[in-house]
């Protein structure tokens, strides 16, 4: 997930999110992608659609 400058941190995301991957910071959350499910919870909530999934592909599967 990226949150954009769209982002007012108005806390609803950290309030959604079921595993902690959003933290708060001073500007915008910072996403913890080790504990991101792709829910989409997040995105679905966020009042400013300021969070976009985004495609991690590993780097040895885009070797192929």
């Amino acid at each position: 997930m990226t949150v954009d400058a769209r982002c007012t941190a108005c806390g609803a995301c950290l309030a959604t999110c079921p595993t902690g991957a959003l933290l708060p910071a001073p500007r915008r959350p910072l996403v913890v992608e080790a504990r991101c499910t792709a829910c989409l919870e997040c995105v679905e909530i966020c009042p400013r659609g300021a969070i976009t999934p985004v495609l991690v592909v590993a780097a040895a599967e885009a070797a192929r």
